[in-house]
């Protein structure tokens, strides 16, 4: 079992407790939420998760937020937040996280990519001019990394994803493992293959000489789910939920050179022990390395400003803030948090993020959509949702 030497990380922000950089925590309010989902029997077991934007270029009015529910399926909302489409999954079927793929095919359609990580499939969905969603998925599409069905059972299947190009990036649940898969078409449908498989380290030497390996279920790895890919600079971003934000080079259909660390979790090194009792991990003290990132490490979006230029937005869950990086250098520049406002309550323990620079009615400066995981009010209830944030409130610092 290889070891990651982490001098080879690279950004190296010091350990939690205000790196250059980061800055102060600015505190901005979100515009827009849609509606509640509840994770229970009376609200069909949804629970939203990941958000994509899709951009209606003929008609930017006419643009969708488009996130998944888990066993609630998916989710399509107009730019006020409202649902204007759901998607039940097939029968066990547990929608994860969602990406696009525009200008695909002979006919140049755009299209939603959906984990399916109860099937441990992919599900495509071709975006009609009007937004609304269509099945393309095709009947024989192939499964993601079980063996049979047996072992789809055992629910270590598709689960995070970033796609680019033609080509979808996914990861392994409780595990370590990366696959690309490229997208064929067919003639009423699309289907995919895998192309290339990596698996990214489960343990690691500290900068003390020791051996750490994170604290997890006993059988467990530690994951990945939330990613990007920048197609400019052929760079995947995957976020190691207990680990770091690693970033990896992509040649087209293949995972090239070393894997390097952006920047690692505030829990990097910590020894700790798995509670059956409670499913939590009691830690010890980190290492002198460690981050700011308090785990999990979650979801990740690219706000691009030029060709190569932009922001890196980072989620980091276990303290319900986000980080912001230099594209180009992946230099830590700010932090932010999305608090309670006027309109909406804030954003705690967030997993999926996206964001468009592409002006839309509302948000001259492009949108960025968020995932919060205790959406308030609750009814008492597990209630989650999107909240819409106008890129200008980040740009200036919620001024």
């Amino acid at each position: 079992m290889a070891l990651v030497v982490l001098s080879t990380a690279v950004a190296g922000p010091a350990r939690a407790g205000g790196p250059s950089g980061d800055g102060p925590l600015v505190e901005i309010t979100a515009a827009v939420e849609t509606p509640s989902l509840f994770d229970d029997e009376a609200g069909g077991d949804a629970d939203a998760d990941d958000p994509a934007i899709w951009v209606n270029r003929a008609d930017e009015s006419r643009s969708r937020v488009i996130g998944t529910a888990k066993n609630g399926g998916l989710r399509v909302y107009d730019l006020a937040g409202r649902e204007v489409q759901a998607i039940l999954p097939p029968e066990g079927g547990r929608f994860n996280n969602v990406d696009l793929v525009t200008g695909f095919g002979a006919k140049q359609l755009d299209y939603a990519v959906v984990t399916d990580r109860g099937l441990d499939k992919l599900r495509i969905f071709r975006i009609e001019a009007s937004g609304r969603l269509t099945d393309v998925t095709s009947a024989d599409a192939p499964l993601l990394f079980s063996r049979d069905q047996d072992e789809v059972e055992t629910q270590a299947t598709g689960y995070g994803l970033a796609t680019y190009g033609r080509y979808a990036v996914v990861s392994r649940r409780h595990s370590t493992t990366l696959g690309i898969f490229r997208l064929e078409e067919r003639k009423n449908s699309v289907s995919y293959r895998v192309t290339d498989k990596l698996d990214l380290p489960k343990q690691f030497r500290l900068s003390t000489g020791a051996t750490w390996t994170p604290c997890a279920e006993p059988g467990e790895e530690p994951q990945i789910e939330g990613m990007v890919v920048d197609g400019e600079s052929g760079v995947l971003y995957a976020a190691q939920e207990d680990v770091a934000l690693w970033r990896i080079r992509l040649d087209r259909d293949r995972f090239v050179g070393v894997p390097r660390i952006v920047e690692r979790v505030a829990e990097f090194g910590a020894p700790g022990t798995f509670d059956p009792a409670t499913e939590e991990c009691v830690r010890g003290e980190p290492a002198p390395e460690a981050g700011r990132i308090r785990a999990d490490v979650e979801g990740a979006t690219i706000y691009p400003t030029g060709k190569r230029d932009g922001y890196l937005i980072v989620s980091s869950q276990g303290d319900s803030k986000f980080y912001v990086y230099d594209r180009r250098t992946n230099r830590p520049l700010s932090s932010f948090q999305v608090v309670d406002g006027a309109r909406t309550d804030g954003v705690q323990h967030s997993d999926g993020a996206a964001v468009t620079s592409v002006a839309l009615p509302g948000y001259p400066q492009g949108l960025l959509v968020l995932h919060d995981g205790e959406n308030k009010p609750d009814e008492g209830r597990v209630s989650t949702n999107f909240k819409y944030v106008d890129w200008r409130s980040v740009n200036t610092g919620g001024r």
